[in-house]
């Protein structure tokens, strides 16, 4: 009885101090800087993509209203079917010519391998771009100070580590 009290013990100490119990986070601030453009103020999603190409997490919203985000029609299917929970990490969409800040966390241990950070970008009664700007998660893309441009709504994209 003794025996496997300790084995019991023992195993519960080794899943309790195992490397995913204490996974490290990375986080980093996020400037989005827009295009020009007239109309509505864009509503930009930033998601973590897995190496399959497959959206895996959502780690910006910016876009207050929920009724809209059927205009980004990809990621909605995914948020629908996740049923993520996206309250801390909303905010306010982004007008023309403008410049917002989020930061943004990942798991480290994702970093180099093969994983992406995925901006798309809708405005209302305008085009949607399903991938406006893709940034790959490794250190050398995150540090670029020339930023990562985009080909719809976005600029630029550019990464502080915080």
């Amino acid at each position: 009885m003794k025996h496997s009290f300790k084995y019991i013990l023992a195993a519960l100490f080794a899943v309790f101090f195992s490397s995913s119990a204490f996974a490290q986070t990375t986080k980093y601030k996020c400037m989005i800087q827009m295009q020009n453009y007239s109309g509505k103020e864009a509503y930009v999603i930033i998601s973590l993509i897995n190496p399959k190409g497959e959206y895996e997490k959502t780690l910006g919203v910016l876009g207050p209203d929920q009724e809209w985000y059927n205009t980004l029609p990809e990621w909605d299917k995914f948020r629908v079917k996740k049923k993520e929970k996206l309250n801390a990490i909303t905010g306010a969409s982004i007008a023309g010519g403008a410049r917002a800040t989020r930061v943004i966390e990942f798991d480290t241990a994702k970093l180099g391998k093969g994983y992406k950070l995925h901006f798309e970008s809708s405005v209302e009664i305008q085009k949607y771009y399903v991938k406006d700007v893709e940034v790959p998660l490794t250190p050398e893309a995150l540090d670029n100070k020339a930023g990562a441009k985009g080909t719809g709504y976005i600029r630029l994209v550019r990464f502080i580590k915080v």
